[in-house]
């Protein structure tokens, strides 16, 4: 599973346009190949700044299949004149560490 990360950064004034615009965009990322799941937060300090979280079951599945698909060009015609600045996008993977609390060995 991959974590794409991405801050949006939405134009003063726009917040409600953009929040509704990305809901229909929804559907469109939740119907691609490879989509698990995703989540939008807005800052609580910062007017007009979002944490988007998607999870995606490989890298490909979001920097090949989706982007190059029709349906991504209607995401960008939804939400992307919204950015300023334009996002970076990053990608993680999940690291497994275990701890264990007051263990004597």
């Amino acid at each position: 599973m991959i974590l794409e990360a991405v801050m949006l950064n939405i134009k003063p004034g726009l917040e409600d346009d953009f929040e509704s615009a990305f809901k229909k965009a929804s559907s469109i990322i939740s119907s691609m190949k490879g989509y698990l799941s995703h989540e939008l937060h807005k800052c609580i300090e910062v007017q007009g700044k979002y944490l988007l979280l998607v999870k995606w079951d490989s890298l490909a599945a979001h920097t090949v299949e989706f982007r190059g698909s029709s349906e991504y060009q209607e995401w960008k015609k939804l939400l992307h004149h919204f950015y300023e600045p334009f996002p970076t996008v990053e990608h993680f993977e999940k690291i497994n560490l275990v701890y264990i609390e007051n263990c004597s060995l």
